[in-house]
Formats: C-alpha cells, structure tokens, sequence
C-alpha cells in the first residue's frame, strides 16, 4: 500500500495557493479545476480541497481544533537548505512553529504551519538520500 494522493482541507483557495506555488515551490496541474488543485510532488500528488467539503465527503464536521496528529515532511538535500525552505515559506504566509535546529536523531528540521493549520516539518536528514528524480530513497 501507498498513499497516492494527500488531500488537506483549506478556508482560502487564494491564500492557500500562495503558499504552496510559491512558498512551497509547487505548480498546480492542469487537473485542477474549480475548487480543487492538484500538485505532483514526485511519488505522492497533494491535493487542497475546501475544509467544509472534505468534511462533508467523509461524513464528518467540519470544526475541530488542535493537533491532528498528522504533520507532512518536506526533506531537503543540504542542512543549510531547510533555514532557506522555511524562510521562503514564512513569506508566503506560513506560520513557524519550532525554528530551525539540530534534531536528536542526528539531522536538521524545524515545523511550520501552512496558512490552515496544516503542520509541515522542513528537514534534512543525512541518512535518507534522494535519486535522479528527486525522490526520496530510504536505506534498505
């Protein structure tokens, strides 16, 4: 099993977008349309979709607050590559979370908040490598 699409409610497709094609470096495919945008993102496709219409295709309310229990890892190539991400990212309407900072497990992260809440972790993790394509490998 794999997991081909991420799909994260948001409140403002504008502002929603901002960050993610350009404080995220993403490029919305030509399958996004009306209130849904899909971005390929190597393995995975992430897509937004309204909060309230998400809840309600699942069965569920759309309220709710606090940690979810679910944050998404962005893993960059160079230590010094996650300060750049992040501050890219804060730009663009993100929100940090834990600044930039050697982590015990022997890399480098630091957690932001897109502009809905959703947690993402910027990190550099010298044990993971990435192929020719960008995708990330993990040791056998």
């Amino acid at each position: 099993m794999r997991p081909h699409i991420v799909t994260l409610g948001y409140s403002k497709l504008r502002r929603v977008r901002r960050f993610y094609e350009n404080g995220m470096g993403l490029k919305a495919s030509s399958a996004s349309q009306g209130e849904i945008v899909f971005y390929e993102t190597g393995a995975a496709v992430l897509a937004l979709y309204p909060r309230k219409s998400l809840a309600r295709d699942a069965g569920l309310k759309a309220k709710g607050s606090g940690f979810s229990g679910i944050s998404l890892a962005y893993n960059l190539k160079k230590k010094e590559d996650v300060k750049l991400a992040v501050a890219r990212a804060l730009k663009m309407g993100g929100r940090q979370i834990k600044a930039p900072q050697d982590a015990f497990w022997g890399g480098h992260s630091a957690y932001i908040a897109d502009p809905d809440g959703h947690l993402w972790e910027f990190a550099w993790n010298p044990f993971f490598k990435f192929d020719r394509k960008g995708n990330l490998k993990l040791p056998i």
